[in-house]
């Protein structure tokens, strides 16, 4: 069988391992095998339909349909998302909903006293409308997801590496082998770059300029005397989140702009961010977090578009057996399954056969054409 090298192997990498092996002879190089650092273990782990994209809410729709099929494995909690916006938000927070339904998800619209009536425990003063996941929603344990989705690859014939590629080799326009940092030389038919926030640095290896690049993101593990039974998700007009987790609450926000570097290796959790400004927002909009008390935090790596916070999947132009899979921006794990499917479609049949991800290729990055996913945190 050819083979096909993929360097990383969190929740995309084994996605593709897992619909690829048995057709290609595939290996998985993965640097830390205990995923200590992962983007997939330390993220908060959610599938949700609300997106603006038409591309994004498909890739939920098989994404939820793949968890589905192992709920008890990932400890699948099916809630809901419920997004706000103020009078400035509305239109495009309707416009999303337009798209979602035409998508075939299925989701509510709240409008002026609605929203206090169905959800009383929030400030609605400064709201003009929400939308409500009714299903296709919820979340589970990342973790869980990746050694069963890791665990189902190997079955199939996959090997993972522990392993860190150092070099890919050329030739006449395509790649020919990938070099790892034990000094091996793994002769390839086709790579795929899915190293998560690693991948701008992986693709520079070969002097390509792939605009992704870590941003770290801080969770916060609270509990507050607030009844979290049946609360779905809230993504606030502010930016910020937050989600019932065991009998507490974990939440957050992105840093400000200024802030938001490459964080070099750093996974400390920004502790500053939730005395300012997660805290007095959290208060605002659930007047009962104003009690909260911080349980614990963390930080991970989003694996950030600098262009436009969306995927770029897809073969490079001038190397059509290199493949990148990455990007994601804060939603790689939901749409882990659809982009294994899409990329295994890629190496064995030499186009996409059910979900055509060509608007996610790199010639938008090539060409600087941004396609922006407004629906972000």
């Amino acid at each position: 069988m050819p083979r096909t090298v993929v360097i990383g192997g969190g929740t995309i990498g084994s996605c593709t391992a897992y619909f690829l092996a048995g057709h290609s002879d595939v290996i998985v190089l993965e640097k830390d095998p205990t995923y200590q650092y992962a983007s997939t273990t330390l993220s908060a782990a959610s599938i949700r339909t609300q997106f603006s994209l038409p591309l994004n809410v498909q890739m939920s729709l098989f994404g939820a349909g793949f968890l589905e099929t192992m709920p008890e494995r990932i400890g699948l909690v099916r809630r809901a998302y419920l997004v706000l916006a103020g009078p400035d938000g509305a239109d495009t927070l309707r416009a999303n909903r337009r798209t979602q339904l035409a998508q075939g998800a299925d989701v509510a619209l709240f409008e002026g006293a609605a929203i206090a009536r169905r959800f009383p425990w929030l400030n609605t003063s400064d709201l003009a409308c929400a939308t409500l996941g009714l299903e296709h929603e919820g979340w589970f344990d990342a973790y869980s997801l990746l050694r069963a989705v890791r665990a189902d690859a190997i079955e199939r014939g996959a090997r993972y590496l522990h392993d860190k590629a150092v070099a890919i080799d050329l030739a006449d326009g395509q790649a020919t082998a990938v070099h790892t940092a034990s000094g091996e030389q793994i002769v390839a038919d086709h790579v795929v770059i899915a190293a998560g926030p690693a991948s701008g640095r992986v693709a520079a290896l070969i002097g390509i300029a792939l605009p992704i690049e870590p941003r770290k993101r801080t969770v916060f593990m609270i509990r507050a005397p607030l009844d979290n039974s049946g609360m779905p998700l809230v993504f606030d007009t502010s930016g910020m989140w937050i989600r019932p987790e065991g009998e507490g609450f974990i939440c957050g926000i992105s840093p400000p702009t200024d802030r938001d570097h490459d964080p070099n290796g750093d996974f400390d959790p920004d502790l500053d961010l939730l005395e300012d400004p997660l805290w007095p927002l959290l208060a605002h909009r659930i007047p009962a977090l104003e009690q909260l008390r911080l349980q614990r935090a963390w930080a991970g790596h989003y694996d950030m578009c600098l262009l436009d916070h969306n995927a770029v999947v897809g073969p490079f132009p001038d190397i059509p057996n290199l493949i990148v899979a990455s990007g994601f921006s804060g939603h790689g794990v939901q749409h882990g399954p659809a982009t294994g499917r899409a990329v295994a479609e890629l190496i064995r049949f030499g186009g996409y056969r059910t979900l055509d991800l060509t608007p996610f290729g790199y010639e938008r990055v090539r060409d600087n054409r941004p396609m922006p996913e407004r629906v972000v945190y």
